[in-house]
């Protein structure tokens, strides 16, 4: 399969943004600025964008991957690293946030869409209708997880009222439809084939490759700017 140097660039941006939004995450915990990341309309967004970026891309992903049917060595090594980047987050952050560690963040929900999105790569026509009835569910319905964690959240001991990072998968595993539904119906071609995506600039080649290494950054990022934010805090 060729790979669609685009796509890396759109994953490098996410990369970027999140990065950027952790930074400001950091500056808020050690009180070195007053940064409003859950009140400000601007941020929340951000957030948000950021968060689709990621999901969409996963939907997109795993459809290129399985276009000609599931490719069954891949599904195990995806599941393989992804849970055990998982585990790893779940751990760290456990060790950290003892009260608000993260059990099912963004590499938990893709490890999860990873799996269940696997029966719909070959119907990009109902993954796209189930994108569509899991959004109206969830905003006109009250179609949610809250039962479903209101049950096993004392069993499990989770965080009852907050967690670092929360991806439910109601609705989020819509984004993941969506992205498959892209490759199913060819949009992905007009939209990452296009110029902006092909420039060759030495920012889209950072970019492409900042993309291509997307999970260990995502697992590396965080501790280092943590402990760099730390440090500087210690110091002033």
């Amino acid at each position: 399969m060729k790979r669609i140097v685009g796509i890396d660039i759109f994953r490098g941006m996410a990369i970027v943004f999140m990065v950027i939004f952790h930074i400001c995450y950091d500056l808020n915990y050690f009180k070195l600025t007053t940064i409003p990341l859950y009140s400000s309309a601007f941020w929340l967004n951000f957030r948000l964008l950021i968060v689709n970026m990621f999901l969409v891309t996963a939907g997109i992903s795993l459809a290129l991957v399985h276009k000609d049917g599931i490719r069954w060595h891949s599904v195990k090594k995806r599941v393989v690293q992804l849970g055990l980047a998982s585990a790893a987050i779940s751990l760290a952050t456990y060790t950290v946030f003892p009260r608000t560690w993260i059990y099912f963040g963004v590499i938990h929900f893709i490890l999860a869409a990873s799996i269940v999105g696997l029966l719909f790569v070959k119907y990009p026509k109902v993954s796209l209708t189930f994108s569509a009835a899991i959004l109206t569910g969830y905003f006109f319905l009250n179609f949610n997880m809250h039962p479903v964690f209101n049950a096993v959240a004392p069993v499990l001991h989770l965080p009852m009222r907050y967690t670092e990072d929360l991806v439910p998968f109601i609705p989020w595993f819509a984004a993941t439809l969506f992205g498959i539904a892209v490759v199913g119906f060819g949009w992905h071609l007009k939209l990452f084939e296009n110029s902006f995506f092909e420039a060759g600039t030495v920012v889209h080649r950072m970019l492409a490759l900042i993309g291509k290494k997307a999970l260990p950054i995502y697992l590396v990022h965080q501790p280092i700017l943590f402990g760099t934010v730390y440090m500087v805090h210690s110091i002033l």
